[in-house]
């Protein structure tokens, strides 16, 4: 059965929430500000020490809550009592954001690496979490071994691959085998195995060989003016944005 995934392409993503000014990147006052503008969300989802899953972007916690810990490291009521930025917002749960947007606007959901944690224990919980969610969303990851387990647990669901031409050590998790990680991340390699729905590829990056000869859709990240969505959307069915407000198609 082929499923309708036109909810990727339809309107633009805003990129952690539409946040700026006293609203901080992946908070419930962004996700708000975005649904209410009627743009797609964007976020990330990482599991804390005692199996919550919550949005949060970076690994450790100093650029956005001023702690040198490591998310992973931090059960939830720890990281309950911080905020983010100089704002009263919490890090959200995931069941806080589906509570929220309540299928408003499509939801797309980026896996983060989870290196203390295996892969079928995190995405199991991921599932458990979005079984019941009656919205629109997909899900994406820059891990091969995430979107194939993904469209195992979500067959009806677009699951994707995040890639770039020019991956950091620090985004690939570091180790000794970061540079092979790196070329198979740039090529999208394991694509042949995971076989994803869609690509979420740089937008300065666009085009390669393998972001041509994608025939699924193809999304741009992250997009900040109307010059780089002008250019991103020669190559691309979607940007994925923050910083400007780039227009919404009429529906």
């Amino acid at each position: 059965m082929k499923y309708d995934f036109s909810f990727l392409t339809a309107q633009p993503v805003a990129h952690r929430g539409l946040h700026g000014g006293e609203i901080p990147e992946n908070s419930l006052s962004a996700f708000e500000e975005a649904a209410a503008k009627g743009y797609s969300v964007e976020t990330d989802v990482q599991m804390t020490k005692d199996g919550e899953l919550v949005l949060f972007h970076d690994d450790d916690l100093l650029r956005m809550c001023g702690v040198d810990k490591k998310v992973a490291a931090c059960t939830y009521a720890q990281l309950c009592s911080l905020r983010l930025k100089n704002s009263q917002e919490k890090i959200p749960l995931l069941s806080d954001l589906l509570q929220r947007i309540g299928g408003r606007v499509p939801l797309l959901i980026e896996l983060k690496h989870q290196p203390n944690a295996k892969t079928n224990v995190f995405l199991k919980k991921v599932a458990e979490e979005l079984k019941d969610y009656r919205g629109t969303y997909a899900l994406q990851s820059f891990h091969p071994a995430y979107v194939k387990g993904c469209k195992k647990l979500f067959p009806q669901i677009p699951c994707g691959i995040l890639a770039t031409a020019h991956p950091k050590k620090a985004d690939l998790g570091g180790g000794a085998f970061w540079k092979l990680k790196a070329h198979l991340v740039k090529h999208m390699s394991l694509n042949f195995w995971s076989k994803p729905d869609f690509i979420s590829f740089l937008f300065c990056d666009y085009p390669t060989k393998e972001t041509e000869k994608f025939k699924g859709a193809k999304l741009a990240w992250t997009v900040r003016t109307p010059q780089e969505e002008a250019y991103a959307r020669k190559y691309a069915d979607n940007i994925i944005f923050e910083g400007f407000l780039p227009e919404k198609t009429v529906v």
